[in-house]
């Protein structure tokens, strides 16, 4: 199984433990890369050790925070990370078909625990089309 490594800040920490504990119950490995309670901390440094680590293992992330948002514009400031903010589960399929999106970023404060884990599963499932999608990534 593919290891999944996931981030979190204060506003995505609940959102961030429902979603372990589903991809343990799915078998998948899961990297914590914190944060590690409620309290206060800073999503560009949690962002970045997710993003780091997927470019240094090819492992897929995942990122919470309050809306996904922030935690999405760090990630994709690395060469190399697609991060999608997902907020359906079609736009989960579509990232991963023609984006080949490698970090998953979700809302906490906007997304439900049930739609939160149906986009996260569609997305792990989902495959890259490669073809003219392929072309269009190596363009930037």
């Amino acid at each position: 199984m593919t290891k999944i490594l996931i981030g979190s800040d204060h506003g995505g920490y609940k959102l961030k433990n429902e979603i372990i504990k589903h991809l343990k119950s799915l078998d998948f490995e899961v990297e914590d890369y914190g944060c590690y309670s409620e309290e206060s901390c800073d999503y560009p440094e949690v962002a970045k050790k997710v993003a780091e680590s997927v470019l240094d293992t090819n492992n897929k992330g995942i990122l919470v925070c309050g809306t996904g948002i922030g935690m999405s514009i760090v990630a994709n400031r690395y060469n190399g990370i697609r991060a999608s903010h997902c907020t359906d589960t079609f736009t989960a399929r579509m990232t991963r078909m023609h984006n080949d999106s490698n970090v998953l970023c979700l809302g906490e404060r906007i997304t439900g625990v049930g739609l939160a884990l149906d986009i996260v599963d569609i997305w792990l499932k989902t495959d890259f089309e490669g073809g003219r999608h392929l072309r269009r990534i190596n363009m930037y």
